[in-house]
């Protein structure tokens, strides 16, 4: 019996029409009941995490921000929070100078953009989330930043982590949630570290833990659950790793999997 169930957002709980379906819904409903604690872990903000977990009865902590942030979903109360190291921070900041790339801000729970193009318009209706532009990151960089994220073609994406991985060493968490979304956070921002603590945090032992998600950001969730499942629409380098794979998100597969270990 697996206590304690880690969902991803994007491309697993949600279909690509971006909702919850019907047969997903019933099926998380059905494992609440049976006394199973059913959360979130997502790259989202907690701003847009909640309107989801609120939309499927969930009334417990949630992963945010690839794991930098857990926040109770009643009252507010965050429970772990791992923030860029500043001097992390400035590097990332002045490397997107360098490089003219679109860097957003998380300070907050707040989105922060330095222009309003087509980029940050695009991310934020994906969210469902405002931003703020404040063309001077000067003024925000020494605030504490939950994340970084960087947006721009995929192949060069990927050049520019390794880039960032040789000038910031082991100190920060460098991710994608989607091919175009660089994302970085602390070292133990990670979903991986946030499930490990909201296992203890529960008293569950990571065996009776199940977690599920399709990018490689939910690499280390996946890692730590007793119980690692990959969707069938899931990026193959997280299939390799995964325990399980089930059906895709626009085939209820978060639905299909909970049906089998824990209402069948």
């Amino acid at each position: 019996m697996y206590k304690l169930i880690a969902i991803d957002v994007d491309d697993t709980l949600i279909n690509d029409d971006k909702i919850v379906t019907e047969a997903t819904q019933q099926a998380l409903e059905q494992a609440i009941t049976k006394g199973v604690t059913v959360t979130l872990a997502t790259g989202r903000m907690y701003a847009s995490a909640q309107a989801i977990a609120r939309q499927i009865g969930m009334n417990v902590p949630l992963i945010t921000y690839q794991g930098s942030l857990v926040k109770n979903l009643l009252d507010g109360h965050v429970l772990y929070e791992r923030s860029v190291p500043q001097d992390a921070a400035r590097r990332i900041w002045q490397y997107a100078e360098e490089h003219s790339l679109h860097l957003q801000l998380y300070i907050d729970d707040q989105l922060y953009v330095q222009v309003d193009n087509e980029k940050t318009q695009s991310y934020a209706g994906l969210s469902k989330i405002p931003y703020i532009v404040e063309p001077d990151f000067s003024k925000l960089i020494d605030q504490p930043s939950t994340k970084m994220l960087i947006i721009d073609e995929p192949d060069y994406l990927d050049e520019v982590a390794v880039e960032l991985r040789d000038l910031l060493g082991s100190g920060v968490h460098i991710t994608k949630s989607k091919p175009h979304f660089l994302e970085i956070m602390h070292s133990e921002g990670t979903k991986g570290h946030a499930l490990t603590y909201l296992a203890e945090h529960f008293g569950c032992d990571l065996s009776e833990v199940m977690a599920i998600g399709d990018a490689w950001n939910d690499r280390e969730m996946l890692e730590v659950a007793g119980l690692g499942v990959a969707m069938g629409n899931a990026v193959p380098s997280l299939k390799e790793i995964a325990d399980e794979i089930t059906l895709s998100n626009n085939d209820d597969g978060v639905a299909h999997v909970i049906r089998k270990h824990i209402l069948s």
